[in-house]
């Protein structure tokens, strides 16, 4: 039997999105590499990958960004912590309310930010896997109203294979919360981020952080559900 979810479809839903390109080590004018991690959390006009599929029904659902979702505004309102493998605990950079260790800024590409790795063992070992790759993009958290059009717009079309293309536009957001530096940025649908955090040899380190990866999870699923038909 299929467990229902008890979450309210008509609330906010706290989402994550995930870019897998960009994360780099900035390079100083004499050619040494800096301490400074910088890239994308967030790209506007860019598909996701599949969020939501049915095999029967034919369907698939992505989701897209939208520039005027995200504006300084917002971001200097909001209060984001800068993580390493989605633990709370492992704060690499913040802004609290546009002030902080953290840097931003929104480009006709997105939004970048830049930050310089503290000299803590989170530091360093944030350091050492983006210079060797095995971190390689980072994820990005955010809140909105699913079931409002002027948050996030809904568009279906049908391809050559009779599969509906689902595309949800966000146009406007409640709130920007956490980043992190993303282990595995293969999988940049919400499911596989939060399996991931769920699953991870360091998980959160508080019962609130499970519950709270557990009912994002759900939420997700309910509102899905209420977009199939």
């Amino acid at each position: 039997m299929e467990k229902k979810s008890k979450h309210n479809p008509d609330a906010p839903i706290r989402r994550e999105t995930v870019v897998c390109e960009g994360l780099h080590l900035r390079e100083e004018q004499d050619g040494h590499e800096s301490r400074t991690i910088e890239g994308y959390a967030i790209l506007f006009n860019t598909p996701s990958a599949v969020l939501w599929c049915d095999d029967v029904d034919k369907l698939e659902a992505r989701e897209i960004i939208a520039p005027e979702a995200v504006t300084r505004e917002l971001l200097d309102t909001s209060d984001i912590k800068f993580t390493l493998f989605h633990d709370r605990q492992l704060i690499l950079a913040r802004s609290n309310h546009g002030a902080g260790t953290l840097s931003y800024k929104i480009d006709e590409r997105g939004v970048a930010f830049s930050f310089e790795a503290p000299h803590t063992a989170d530091g360093e070992k944030a350091l050492e896997l983006v210079r060797r790759g095995d971190l390689a993009g980072c994820s990005f958290a955010f809140s909105t109203y699913y079931n409002k059009r002027d948050y996030v717009g809904r568009d279906v079309i049908t391809d050559a294979n009779g599969t509906q293309q689902v595309t949800y536009t966000v146009r406007r957001m409640l709130g920007v919360h956490d980043m992190t530096l993303a282990a595995d940025p293969a999988y940049p649908d919400t499911s596989v981020s939060l399996r991931e955090l769920l699953e991870t040899p360091t998980p959160p380190t508080s019962k609130e952080g499970a519950e709270a990866c557990e009912r994002q999870l759900a939420e997700m699923s309910a509102i899905l559900q209420k977009y199939k038909h």
